[in-house]
């Protein structure tokens, strides 16, 4: 099985990548990665949306499954089989906000128990980390913006959100005075940078 990051928009594809879509016979995705990939897929592959993203192991051996982003941040990477990285939006933001990888600690508050990733971020920030939060539509940051209040030091947020297409928007405040997402594809960056 190959396990491919697409990227975290269109155009952010890695060669490799390219090359492994070219070869694919059998593809699983999500709709949103299908529509990455696409464009670099044979006419004969037979492309599938995953349904039930528990039986992926179950997979044959041949078949390659993408995930958006990177497989490794949050993603399908934890599947048997090769992994093909892609650029993340953890990438884009801190090249935006032009932050060194090697300040930034990684919270995933996506698909996951939002109140202890709101718990994690507090903790890495206490640590003087810059914290890169993986959120989902359904994260509330207003709980999280209550929760920074108690925070020592001082602290910027940026919400980044649809990194890497046409719409993308990072908008930079303080606790004081936080941005408010408005998309629900977004990420959020937190701490002294």
């Amino acid at each position: 099985m190959k396990i491919i990051g697409v990227g975290c928009a269109p155009g952010l594809l890695t060669e490799e990548a390219i090359h492994a879509l070219a070869g694919a016979t059998t593809l699983y995705g999500s709709e949103r990665s299908i529509a990455i990939a696409r464009p670099y897929l044979s006419p004969n592959c037979l492309v599938k949306t995953i349904d039930d993203y528990k039986r992926l192991r179950e997979l044959p051996e041949e078949a390659v499954v993408i995930s958006t982003g990177d497989p490794m941040l949050a993603g399908l990477g934890y599947l048997p089989g090769e992994v093909i990285p892609g650029i993340s939006s953890l990438q884009i933001a801190v090249a935006r906000l032009h932050i060194p990888l090697a300040r930034v600690a990684v919270v995933v508050a996506h698909g996951t128990g939002h109140e202890s990733a709101i718990s994690e971020t507090i903790d890495e920030i206490s640590r003087k980390k810059i914290v890169f939060l993986l959120t989902d539509p359904k994260f509330d940051v207003s709980r999280l913006y209550s929760r920074l209040a108690y925070a020592e030091g001082p602290i910027r947020i940026a919400v980044c959100e649809d990194l890497g297409y046409g719409g993308e928007r990072i908008v930079t405040g303080t606790v004081a005075s936080p941005p408010l997402p408005r998309s629900a594809l977004y990420s959020m960056v937190i701490g002294n940078f």
